[in-house]
């Protein structure tokens, strides 16, 4: 886990709640993301968070193989420049894929990534793909799961038994199919108040009710939840996650032939 804090962070500026001003390594959040290992040792990097180099630093990153983009909010999206550095160190550009809108996004955002001119510093060598479908990366496939953020479609993803669903408030009723069996399970908790666009505690929870899975991490968390005191309230086998959390499981690999939809 690289971050697992809302698109403020934690502690947020000017903030001085008791999270905020927590001496718990647990209660210091980036923005959200993740990096997967598979067994043959290919580094998938899920988003680009804001906080992209510091995580890179804090927890050794020296290699990105591949990017997932859940969508394209500025907390997911903008440490894209960051990218330079694992060019260099790779000496190769990184394949990244997306939805098309977050696709779509990227290339505006970016644009002079697209339309290189004189760029003092280099720029980010990517090769974005849309994808709606599965794919396989690092010989582990890699499912898209369309959930809800808000009124916007986004993606999470699932590889082998586990499910990494960040920024949502509805998993859409074709998606619960794609989760069958997850065991390990990363998904947003805001925090206990409503939101518009991100899961409560306790929405989450009916998730979890619902998927059964072994282990489950909350994510995007704000500075109304205390790490500590809200896991002691959490049911077994349900606790935040915090940044630079690592967690081992066995990963199913593909069938030979399994299907890439990516363009």
């Amino acid at each position: 886990m690289l971050g697992t804090g809302t698109s403020h962070g934690v502690p947020m500026i000017g903030c001085r709640c008791a999270v905020c001003r927590s001496d718990d390594p647990r209660d210091r959040r980036w923005r959200p993301s993740i990096l997967i290992e598979t067994p043959d040792g290919t580094a998938i990097l899920v988003d680009t968070a804001t906080d992209l180099r510091a995580q890179a630093l804090a927890f050794d990153v020296t290699r990105v193989d591949a990017i997932l983009f859940t969508h394209s909010h500025a907390d997911h999206l903008m440490g894209l420049d960051e990218v330079r550095r694992f060019n260099v160190l790779q000496r190769a550009a990184i394949p990244c894929y997306a939805d098309a809108r977050t696709a779509a996004d990227i290339r505006r955002t970016f644009a002079y990534v697209f339309e290189p001119g004189p760029a003092g510093g280099g720029i980010p060598q990517i090769d974005l793909h849309e994808i709606d479908g599965p794919l396989v990366l690092g010989g582990v496939q890699v499912v898209p799961v369309p959930v809800l953020h808000g009124a916007r479609p986004i993606y999470g993803y699932r590889i082998g038994p586990f499910a990494y669903l960040t920024d949502c408030n509805a998993i859409p009723d074709a998606s619960w199919a794609l989760l069958d069996g997850v065991t390990d399970l990363v998904l947003d908790a805001l925090r206990d108040r409503p939101h518009p666009t991100h899961f409560t505690v306790a929405e989450a929870l009916d998730v979890v009710t619902r998927l059964r899975p072994q282990r489950t991490w909350f994510t995007h968390i704000c500075h109304d939840l205390p790490h500590q005191a809200t896991c002691e309230r959490l049911p077994d086998g349900v606790n935040l996650a915090y940044d630079g959390l690592t967690v081992e499981m066995a990963l199913d690999l593909p069938s030979a032939g399994a299907p890439s939809r990516a363009r």
